[in-house]
């Protein structure tokens, strides 16, 4: 599995593409919010000849969502999200007018995951973890075969995931780190909605926010 991720929007929220041998790829918490950034997502979709599958959300707040009409439109792909994280998504579309962003629902095809569920492309499976906390409904993405996982704004290298926003709260959020994160082996590569990637066992040990 290979992945590229790109920083977008004024919120400097991660998107990342990934992909396997086949080509086929899945993109994850499209973030692209003006036409310069929906250019250097395709553009580098063309060049590396890969083929979108699916877009792949961890939740639905305003940064991770900005780019999924541009890409359904596009590539006319199916959206992936945990069915309680749709209310999350358009509270989003709300908030998104007072900023001065024109984000409406996107007309698409969507599938609802949960915990444990498989998500598959090409060659690569993914397992659903269920991480709420930061988001109702937030969802991670577990590679056993590579160990590495896509989990969002859950877990940040050295810090946590914001709880005071709609549908956040904090006991929740820790035990989702710590019962179901800290599960992982120590050595998982951690990829984040910001900020850079780290490890579980790095966090475990020097996270401030979990040291009690």
């Amino acid at each position: 599995m290979h992945h590229h991720s790109f920083t977008f929007n004024p919120f400097s929220e991660n998107t990342y593409v990934v992909w396997d041998d086949t080509k086929q790829c899945i993109i994850i918490d499209p973030g692209c919010s003006k036409p310069s950034e929906e250019k250097v997502l395709s553009d580098f979709i063309v060049d590396n000849h890969l083929i979108p599958e699916k877009i792949v959300l961890t939740h639905g707040h305003i940064d991770h969502v900005l780019g999924v009409s541009y890409c359904t439109g596009k590539w006319n792909l199916p959206v992936y999200i945990n069915k309680i994280d749709i209310a999350t998504m358009e509270h989003s579309i709300q908030w998104a007018a007072s900023m001065g962003f024109n984000l409406t629902m996107p007309v698409a095809d969507y599938i609802y995951l949960n915990e444990g569920d498989i998500l598959n492309f090409g060659e690569t499976n993914l397992e659903v973890l269920f991480l709420p906390g930061h988001a109702p409904g937030h969802l991670g993405y577990y590679n056993k075969t590579t160990n590495e996982i896509f989990q969002g704004d859950v877990l940040f290298h050295q810090g946590i995931g914001r709880y005071d926003l709609q549908g956040g709260d904090y006991d929740t959020l820790i035990n989702s780190i710590k019962n179901k994160l800290f599960a992982l082996p120590n050595d998982c590569k951690v990829f984040s909605g910001h900020g850079e990637p780290t490890n579980i066992g790095f966090e475990k040990l020097n996270n401030p926010f979990l040291q009690s």
